[in-house]
């Protein structure tokens, strides 16, 4: 994999390449480029897991020529594929080097962060939501009772932004989150739910269940169940599944003479 990455860069393949080194005893993403190149000897994959696209973003947004390599997981994929749809990334001049994951039993991709929860064991709710339950189980709860769950989850937020600013897939040049008028300034907890509604609808199309967001709640908040709805609301309606490949988004460009109509859904 190291000698892979010296190629490349030796090569011209690509330009920077994204991946980890140890720091101080801490696995940390690392830009290694080619007039160091025996810097990546350094190179590891190992468990820890930042938003390397997001690293990638914000590179090629101020240098949209340059090729950009990165160690890929499964998650990592995804995301890329909303970048690409997103015109965030330009899928020819980025090049991946992927590495497996361990798949999850209950969903359709690697999920490293459900296969921690496992481990840790059932979670006890008494008043909030299980972040372990699926998004059918949360729909069979009474409304009011669902409704008072939630609300007791977004009281709990301190407004420190982890959840955006972890996020690979949140680009926005102009965060609404940081809206007085929409979000406002100088109390804590954020003015409840609009702070986690708002995001909650930029997700839609966008997330791809890294789980990145939940893991940096330092309020242990589901926010990953949260976004799930949201996506089973865009896969329901849109027959869209985000981050499976990189075909167009139904919320980027819908053409001339497309109704802003979604399709029939069932009675049931």
């Amino acid at each position: 994999m190291i000698n892979q990455i010296k190629d490349w860069l030796r090569n011209d393949e690509v330009d920077v390449f994204l991946g980890y080194k140890m720091v101080d005893g801490h696995p940390l993403p690392h830009v290694y480029g080619k007039e160091r190149i025996d810097d990546v000897d350094a190179f590891i994959v190992g468990t820890a897991r930042y938003p390397l696209e997001k690293i990638a973003t914000m590179i090629a947004s101020t240098n949209p020529d340059i090729k950009i390599g990165m160690v890929a997981r499964d998650c990592n994929r995804r995301t890329l594929n909303v970048l690409y749809v997103w015109n965030q990334l330009d899928p020819d001049r980025i090049k991946t080097l992927d590495v497996n994951c361990c798949p999850s039993p209950l969903k359709d991709h690697a999920d490293c962060s459900y296969l921690e929860k496992e481990a840790a064991g059932p979670m006890k709710v008494d008043k909030g939501m299980d972040g372990n339950q699926d998004t059918a189980s949360v729909e069979e709860i009474e409304p009011g009772a669902r409704f008072d769950k939630w609300m007791y989850e977004f009281e709990k937020c301190i407004k420190c932004y982890g959840c955006r600013n972890i996020c690979p897939v949140c680009f926005c040049k102009e965060c609404s989150l940081e809206h007085s008028d929409l979000v406002g300034t100088g109390a804590l907890p954020p003015e409840v739910p609009i702070f986690h509604l708002v995001r909650a609808v930029h997700m839609a199309g966008r997330c791809i269940d890294c789980g990145l967001c939940e893991d940096a709640c330092p309020m242990d908040i589901p926010l990953r169940l949260l976004y799930r709805k949201v996506n089973d609301i865009v896969r329901n309606v849109f027959d869209y599944d985000t981050g499976a490949s990189a075909e167009q988004s139904p919320f980027n460009v819908l053409g001339e003479g497309t109704p802003l109509e979604p399709k029939q859904l069932n009675a049931a």
